[in-house]
């Protein structure tokens, strides 16, 4: 805790749960035991006293009226517009929810439950330790949590050995920034301000996105490349670079395997090709590859659009190569930043307690199933194999326990999600804060908490910050965090182990490893005190620099350019294109000409935010973004209804035409919830449940549609 403000005021220090790689560190200053405001921390070199529009509004959502405060039992259908409950005490629905799991597990196996959960929460604590412990000691099913990152965190890991990359201070110091598939004025706020401070002193920022986004509009150059094409560019970047020898040799000799290999296979990816398969000018890619190759402190900023397509695995693997070949990585304002979630030394064996999952005669622990294929998984004969990550039993799921997420807004194949969860014999318990999409699906609705009233510590995948968070007013009402609703469980179902009943303190001292060379100058004591600690890794240039001298994770200790993994999974070892599953050139688009894309909306994250009226007002009602060439094509003009569809769903919008999308491209930003005035159906209804060619993720981003008037 802070020093006291004034007389009346506490400030307590906290940190943003969210799925933002900014991972803030807050102030929320109390009043009279209540949330009155929240601030950016100043003494945090990352946040700097400045927090998104959201967060900044926080008390809103801590106080609002619609909020969640006890537990309640369906009494209607599933899936009401307006839900009928009725409330019931803590025992009384902890005693009928382990009533309902028991005879589950006694009547079709404990496989069949299935948690669903994502980062709702981003909490070490809440997000995944006392939750997994209870799953694995009842032998549930396991959740493969592929839904964001899964993909991309593949293709890093496959070439560079760890989820690591720039530091984010870094790129106020660099010279050239590509934002590849990112809008940090939307989703990474202090990354841009860097990023403003760099243009200041004469650096070029290109933005290459399928949509002119806030911060494409006030980048030098924008590259609107077609959706899902990112390594054919980055290929015809490579072949620039070693056709016109604007390589680092001493770093590709010392620090790379492969390289031979690759500059066999780049040499059939001339920009021209490229620019057939990108929709960009030879000449823009030319420009592009030329600028950054002979930029020494070139950095880009990757995220996560990128790898939301069939081949979204493989492209971060090949854009993930092109620092090293011009030894980008030597400079501390230079290389490269998908993620740095494996800089921190989380110990999830402690947190989560593996070691309680039942094994079966052969030795498997329960089965996998793929959270990306939701739509599938939740069908009433069976599961099948597109929605499981391995080999597993195809019992069908008779109760699904749904926190920190939203699947019925979230995951892709929406009304195939929405046929599962209207199941009558299917049991659903939903841990929230407020009435969902998915919550009205409820069998039972369980207050949650939010940040300010539960402990956690915080690891980023934008930053290499611990921060802690530090609780600073008591949960209202009912409400209660993942930790305790899960202790609560346990002791309902007798389920006695030790692991089961350990207190929040005790897991957050079992959450990082201090012995950990990154943390080992630091304690668990001086965290808490100071709020946030910098982890302890290489420097250059006053920046982190982690691939500066090498030391890259892969088995070879190398940037792999050649993977010996990926070959011995009968995988294309080297770098290549693979297009999406809905590509331009595919049979599908005949019949639906237009690529979607669903970028999140500046006020949203996710679905979260979106029932805050005070930040939803600004957006107004969702609208389909057309360039003037597609709309006259159809014969729709600016602000026509229109209805928009697929094999899989249909929904019907206003009409915007704007040069800010390219042709043939249909953006529609996202975040809006079902019940969204102005619009009808969801645009998860028209996504896929398809999977990336590495890590099983989401391909939200690969999926084509037809537009014609309402």
């Amino acid at each position: 805790m802070m020093p006291k403000a004034s007389a009346e005021r506490q400030v307590v220090r906290g940190a943003c749960p969210h799925d933002c790689p900014d991972t803030c560190a807050l102030e929320n200053h109390i009043e009279a035991g209540r949330l009155v405001e929240v601030r950016g921390a100043a003494d945090h070199s990352v946040t700097a006293g400045v927090l998104c529009t959201k967060v900044a509004r926080y008390p809103l959502r801590v106080h609002h009226p619609e909020r969640v405060l006890n537990p309640l039992r369906r009494r209607g259908p599933k899936g009401a517009r307006i839900p009928a409950w009725e409330r019931v005490s803590w025992d009384e629905a902890l005693a009928d929810i382990a009533a309902r799991l028991h005879a589950i597990c006694r009547d079709h196996g404990a496989q069949a439950i299935l948690p669903y959960s994502y980062a709702g929460n981003m909490g070490i604590l809440q997000y995944g330790s006392m939750d997994r412990r209870f799953f694995h000691a009842l032998g549930a099913s396991q959740l493969d949590r592929t839904i964001c990152s899964s993909a991309g965190a593949a293709g890093l890991q496959v070439t560079l050995g760890s989820r690591l990359g720039m530091d984010i201070e870094a790129f106020a110091a660099s010279d050239l920034i590509i934002l590849w598939g990112t809008n940090p004025v939307a989703s990474n706020l202090h990354l841009w301000s860097r990023c403003q401070e760099a243009k200041k002193r004469g650096a070029t920022l290109i933005a290459i996105d399928p949509y002119r986004s806030l911060s494409a509009e006030k980048c030098h150059e924008w590259l609107p490349i077609r959706p899902g094409t990112d390594a054919a560019l980055a290929l015809a970047m490579m072949h620039v670079l070693i056709r016109d020898d604007l390589l680092d040799h001493d770093y590709i000799a010392r620090h790379t395997v492969g390289f031979e290999a690759l500059a066999e296979r780049v040499a059939g990816w001339p920009p021209a090709r490229a620019a057939e398969i990108c929709g960009l000018p030879t000449e823009a890619i030319e420009s592009l590859a030329t600028r950054y190759g002979r930029t020494r402190r070139a950095a880009i900023r990757l995220n996560y659009g990128v790898q939301r397509h069939g081949g979204g695995g493989m492209a971060v693997r090949t854009i993930a190569c092109l620092p090293a070949l011009t030894g980008a990585w030597r400079s501390g304002a230079g290389g490269l930043l998908l993620s740095t979630s494996g800089a921190y030394p989380v110990d999830t064996v402690a947190l989560e307690r593996p070691d309680l999952m039942p094994r079966d005669a052969a030795g498997r622990p329960p089965r996998i199933i793929n959270m990306s294929a939701l739509g599938d998984a939740l069908s009433p004969e069976r599961v099948p194999a597109s929605a499981l990550t391995g080999r597993g039993s195809d019992t069908p799921v008779r109760a699904l326990v749904v926190y920190n997420a939203n699947p019925a807004a979230v995951a892709p194949d929406g009304n195939r999600v929405l046929a599962g969860l209207a199941r009558e014999d299917l049991f659903t318990v939903v841990h929230e804060h407020f009435v969902t999409d998915t919550a009205r699906y409820a069998d039972y609705l369980l207050p949650a908490t939010m940040q300010p009233e539960h402990v956690d510590i915080h690891r980023s995948y934008g930053h290499y910050d611990v921060l802690v968070n530090h609780r600073a007013v008591e949960p209202p009402g009912e409400c209660i965090a993942n930790t305790e609703l899960f202790r609560r469980l346990a002791r309902a179902l007798g389920l006695d182990h030790p692991a089961l009943a350990e207190t929040d303190e005790a897991l957050m001292r079992q959450a990082l490893d201090f012995s950990h060379p990154a943390l080992a100058h630091t304690s668990f004591e001086a965290l808490m005190s100071r709020g946030h600690v910098r982890l302890a890794y290489p420097r250059v240039d006053g920046f982190i620099a982690p691939f500066a001298e090498g030391g890259f994770g892969t088995p070879s200790g190398r940037c792999e350019f050649y993977s010996a993994a990926l070959a011995e999974r009968g995988l294309d070892p080297l770098p290549s294109y693979v297009p999406p599953h809905e590509a331009a050139a595919s049979p599908l688009a005949a019949r639906y000409p237009l690529a979607l894309i669903s970028p999140p909306e500046r006020n949203f994250m996710n679905s979260t935010f979106a029932n805050i009226a005070e930040l939803a007002r600004p957006h107004g009602p969702p609208r389909l973004k057309l360039h003037p060439d597609d709309a006259r094509a159809r014969g729709l003009g600016d602000g026509a209804a229109v209805r928009v569809w697929n094999g899989r769903g249909e929904i019907r919008l206003t009409l915007e035409v704007t040069t800010d999308t390219r042709p043939g491209v249909a953006t529609l930003l996202w975040g809006h919830w079902r019940d969204a005035p102005g619009t009808m159906g969801h645009v998860n209804d028209l996504t896929a449940q398809a999977l990336t060619d590495l890590g099983g993720g989401a391909t939200f981003y690969d999926c084509r549609v037809e537009v014609a008037a309402a």
